[in-house]
């Protein structure tokens, strides 16, 4: 993600920053989070993969991070920010168009 902020001249974005949900990329100035979501921990419907061995302890993990990361996104919306959530595999080279047509849409370029 870092790559194609520096690559397309994005400014203006912190990361570690002290804000609920701990985005991994927020600009201030816009009130701007960016999540990007592992697809295994967060259950991508495209690459999401369930492990053989202690399916149960698993399925409820996942399960409970999907419904931290809608309290997250919920919350933050509430206290005025826009939220971005991004697929791992969306940060893939052959997505490259894809990703920066969603920050043109979301108002970051």
């Amino acid at each position: 993600m870092i790559g194609v902020f520096k690559s397309q001249g994005i400014t203006g974005w912190r990361r570690k920053a002290a804000v609920f949900g701990k985005p991994d990329f927020i600009f201030p100035k816009l009130k701007f989070a960016v999540f990007v979501d592992g697809c295994f921990w967060h259950g991508c419907p495209l690459h999401g993969t369930q492990p053989k061995t202690n399916r149960k302890f698993w399925q409820t993990k996942i399960t409970r991070n999907q419904a931290r990361d809608r309290l997250v996104t919920r919350t933050l919306r509430r206290a005025g920010w826009r939220v971005l959530r991004i697929w791992e595999h969306e940060l893939r080279k052959e997505n490259g168009r894809r990703l920066l047509a969603r920050l043109r849409r979301a108002g970051v370029i």
